[in-house]
């Protein structure tokens, strides 16, 4: 008859760490899962830098309602932020000047693009011209002469005549514009190619034309430091950037012949003039020029882009959270808007771009 074996002192404590050692693995493995299940999500974007601080203000505000959402956005401007979605480096891509067809083609067609509105901003005429303090008024017309050189000092008679309390001097005009591609020109040379066929067929329309006379400045931070440098300057800038920079600003006459200044009320009336160009996944609307007597009439929206089928990011999660991050500027975030000077959507053009955003897939679902 066998004995029983003995369990000595030494082969008890070995359990023992046995036990322990399988129960330290089984709690290592958990808090691993539940590491991996409440990671954050990290998403990129990038693009126009008009709408950047508005971007950067609402990501802030979502992040603290969702903080295990990391949203990163970088404004490397319009042109960039097309190559970068176009590449699929960033989960969305941001511009002011909407995609062209040879842009489209190249995401792959309509079928495959989202595009929508965020927000309408403005391009505003900035001066100075020392000791006059009269705010100015300017017709399409007589902006697009100055732009091209026809109009060289600030008290030619046409300016007088429309300004004729403000004193101008016998002073040379420093037309500034950008020399870098930009949303900005796109939308201020369309709007003059609309009001002089001079304009439109000598200067012409596009992110980047040549201007035939004056001073270029890098971005709107390039233009506004010419402007507040040059006495006799008139630039067109971003209307927040004049506000910040406290840059006097004209009144421009609009398609209704009422001389309008840039205010987010006046750009949401443009916006909302253009609700019927609106159509499909692919939104894009001009919207220099409207009709509306409250309507100012350099106007443009700004936009994201998507790939129909979020195959920039790796996971559902994260197509989720991208989806449900632009639902929220399109929602709660247009109410930021009108306080870092730009003009909310109007609630038809937020739908439209919802209904649009709306479609977007991941994996085909």
């Amino acid at each position: 008859m066998q004995m029983p074996r003995l369990r000595t002192p030494f082969a008890s404590y070995r359990m023992k760490k046995s036990i322990v050692g399988m129960v330290a693995f089984g709690l290592t493995a958990l808090v691993s899962t539940v590491a991996v299940a409440t990671q954050d999500i990290r998403l990129f974007g990038a693009g126009a830098t008009f709408p950047a601080p508005l971007y950067k203000k609402w990501v802030a505000e979502y992040q603290k309602l969702n903080p295990t959402v990391q949203i990163d956005f970088q404004p490397i401007g319009s042109g960039g932020g097309i190559k970068a979605i176009t590449d699929k480096t960033v989960a969305f891509g941001a511009t002011d000047a909407p995609l062209n067809k040879k842009e489209i083609e190249a995401m792959g067609g309509e079928a495959k693009v989202i595009q929508f509105p965020t927000v309408a901003g403005a391009v505003v005429a900035a001066y100075r011209i020392e000791g006059v303090t009269t705010e100015l008024k300017f017709t399409g017309d007589l902006l697009a002469d100055i732009f091209m050189g026809k109009i060289s000092k600030w008290n030619d008679p046409k300016i007088v005549a429309l300004n004729p309390d403000a004193k101008l001097p016998n002073l040379a005009i420093t037309p500034a514009y950008r020399t870098d591609g930009s949303g900005t020109t796109f939308v201020w040379s369309n709007y003059l190619a609309t009001q002089s066929e001079s304009f439109k067929s000598t200067v012409g329309a596009g992110k980047q034309v040549k201007w035939p006379v004056g001073q270029g400045g890098k971005g709107n931070e390039g233009v506004s430091a010419v402007v507040q440098s040059t006495n006799g300057a008139l630039g067109y800038i971003e209307y927040n950037y004049a506000v910040q920079n406290k840059l006097a600003n004209a009144s421009l006459k609009n398609a209704a012949g009422k001389f309008v200044k840039a205010s987010p009320a006046a750009i949401s009336v443009a916006g909302e003039g253009a609700v019927s160009q609106l159509k499909g996944n692919v939104l894009s609307a001009d919207i220099w020029n409207q009709a509306g007597e409250g309507a100012y009439p350099a106007a443009a929206f700004t936009y994201i882009i998507l790939h129909s089928d979020l195959s920039s990011v790796k996971t559902a999660d994260e197509a989720k959270a991208i989806v449900n991050f632009l639902k929220w500027c399109l929602a709660d975030g247009q109410k930021l808007a009108g306080e870092m000077d730009y003009a909310p959507l109007s609630p038809s053009v937020a739908t439209k771009a919802l209904d649009a955003l709306n479609t977007a897939k991941h994996a085909g679902k």
